[in-house]
């Protein structure tokens, strides 16, 4: 319940909404384009060795211009990077097209899909450093992970599936137009969403200051974000070198396997299962229906405190699906093999994902994603370039065996570099709330509800004398004493006042007239200086449904009572 209250809250972000949405559509067409292109190559060349160079080839942009994308997501508005990026593509795709159906030369199609992941090698810096400014607070980034990660699953369901009727049924050409209308869908999207220069939201950078392992000088100045001076710029890398160090391992050894994968799938459906062409666009489709449950089981591990366990989990179901799909040799086992892989993976790149947003502060967040992208596609395009020579001349099993062994070691690797960032650090207000989570009133109330409930714990400071809530006033917050000592007032029909009771440290206020949705039925006062802890009202509702037993004790509490607290 408590997650499912989490990822409901989402909905009312509506600029993350829209973005979500956009880039799922622009996803569909993206794997559409990448099925289709594959099996055009494989289908005029039928040469394996051609396979993987042009693989391996289409990605080398994001050697060269990851970096520079990345500085450039640092400096620029990482919204109108995208802009730019969906629209230089959709052209792209329409030259494509035009060339597809003209029977034009395979040199000419390859040499524009390298021309359009030019303009992809922005997207992902961009994308990485744009959507953590759309998250409310740092709490959410997590599910925001997950809900982009379970989207872009359904996407790679939905493309490859259709990349497969094509093949079938209609021209290849199709599919190249049906990609650029996606990418014009979402850049009308992008014109209406909210401007992304660096420095004007850091919300997950709160906690970068918490973590002895991770914490840097500057990290939440939002002064110096837009162009923080060299000398502070290696400050920050450096303080961030272990994590980033080991989440790079896993993406290394990943990005080499997931490579040769995009590319070798074609020989696997074609070759060793002799399923025909359109198998490759199942094969695909496989592993997005395995990323739709890893991103799905993701959603519920991201919101653990400490990531460590769930990682080491994707990893070893990673590398267990690596090994099956080097043992089988029917298409039903292999696409479980797909699945298992897809659910590995997903697990783990949506926590690799908020580890790193957690890690690294948003002044720098677009040009280390640069870096570690230019890393990991030099390893991808190693896999695309070997892995088909390699299953054809040494054998499927040794290589997607090995495979698996070494993706199990580096997840355990990238936990003990990455140590400390592991667990999030308690923010304010967790430890009050957790010491009231033991009264009868929360009972059955999950974790993940209370610590989703404590980001959202506002402090307010009260001096003695002061009158917190006044009785016929509209309800809109629930309260918790940290320090202080407060009256609860109440009068009476004549307009004579009598007080009810004295209340201190740990006691909570204001739940009653949130949940009838009626007025104050009290007055509280200050007694003394003192400190509170506010969650506005939908979500302290929403903290009431989390729990099946809430709200029967509330009923039991206050149901005939003539003088509750306000």
């Amino acid at each position: 319940m408590g997650a499912i209250a989490t990822y409901r809250g989402l909905l009312s972000n509506r600029p993350l909404v829209r973005l979500l949405a956009g880039e799922f559509t622009s996803h569909i067409g993206d794997w559409l384009y990448l099925v289709a292109l594959l099996v055009i190559v494989y289908r005029e060349s039928g040469d394996p060795l051609l396979l993987g160079i042009i693989g391996g080839a289409r990605i080398l942009p994001y050697v060269v211009l990851s970096f520079p994308a990345g500085i450039a997501a640092d400096r620029f508005d990482r919204r109108l990077i995208l802009l730019v990026t969906d629209l230089m593509r959709g052209g792209t795709m329409i030259a494509m097209a035009v060339l597809a159906i003209v029977d034009g030369p395979l040199i000419a199609i390859v040499a524009l899909a390298i021309f359009a992941t030019c303009f992809s090698a922005f997207f992902n810096p961009a994308m990485g450093a744009y959507l953590p400014m759309l998250a409310r607070d740092e709490r959410e980034l997590g599910p925001a992970n997950s809900a982009y990660a379970t989207l872009g699953e359904i996407s790679f369901i939905v493309g490859p599936a259709l990349a497969g009727l094509l093949i079938a049924f209609a021209d290849l050409s199709v599919a190249f137009i049906i990609n650029a209308i996606t990418f014009g869908i979402v850049a009308l999207t992008l014109i209406g969403l909210p401007p992304g220069r660096p420095g004007m939201n850091a919300a997950a950078d709160t906690v970068n200051d918490q973590a002895d392992a991770t914490s840097a000088p500057g990290s939440t100045d939002e002064s110096a974000a837009a162009a923080p001076d060299p000398a502070t710029a290696r400050a920050l890398f450096r303080s961030i070198l272990r994590p980033i160090a080991g989440l790079t391992t896993l993406d290394l050894v990943a990005g080499f396997l997931f490579g040769g994968i995009s590319v070798i799938t074609v020989l696997i459906a074609v070759d060793r299962l002799g399923a025909g062409e359109e198998a490759t666009g199942f094969l695909n489709a496989a592993i997005g229906v395995g990323g739709v449950v890893g991103a799905l089981a993701s959603g519920a591990l991201v919101l653990r405190a400490n990531l460590a366990p769930p990682t080491l989990v994707g990893a070893a179901l990673l590398g267990t699906g690596f090994i099956m799909l080097g043992l089988v040799d029917t298409l039903a086992l292999s696409l479980v093999a797909m699945a298992i892989i897809a659910a590995g993976a997903l697990v783990v790149g949506v926590l690799e994902t908020t580890i790193f947003q957690r890690v690294v502060p948003d002044v720098i967040r677009g040009r280390t994603l640069g870096a570690q992208e230019t890393l990991s596609t030099l390893t991808y395009a190693a896999g695309a370039f070997l892995m088909p020579v390699l299953v054809t001349s040494v054998g499927y099993f040794e290589v997607l065996g090995l495979g698996g062994i070494a993706i199990g070691i580096a997840g355990i690797v990238a936990v003990i570099l990455v140590g400390p960032a592991m667990r999030l650090a308690p923010m304010e207000g967790t430890e009050s709330l957790r010491r009231v989570s033991r009264l009868p009133l929360f009972a059955g109330v999950p974790p993940a509800a209370l610590e989703a409930a404590a980001a959202r714990l506002v402090p307010v400071s009260v001096a003695n004398g002061e009158v917190v809530l006044r009785q016929g006033d509209a309800a809109d917050r629930f309260y918790i004493i940290e320090a202080g000592s407060f009256a609860v007032d109440q009068a009476d029909g004549t307009g004579e006042v009598g007080r009810l009771r004295v209340m201190g440290p740990d006691e909570v206020f204001g739940e009653l007239g949130l949940m009838h949705r009626a007025p104050r039925s009290a007055t509280i006062t200050a007694l003394s200086d003192g400190r509170l802890l506010a969650l506005d009202g939908p979500h302290f509702l929403e903290l009431l449904g989390a729990g099946p037993a809430m709200a029967d004790v509330f009923m039991e509490r206050y149901g005939g009572s003539v003088s509750p607290p306000a």
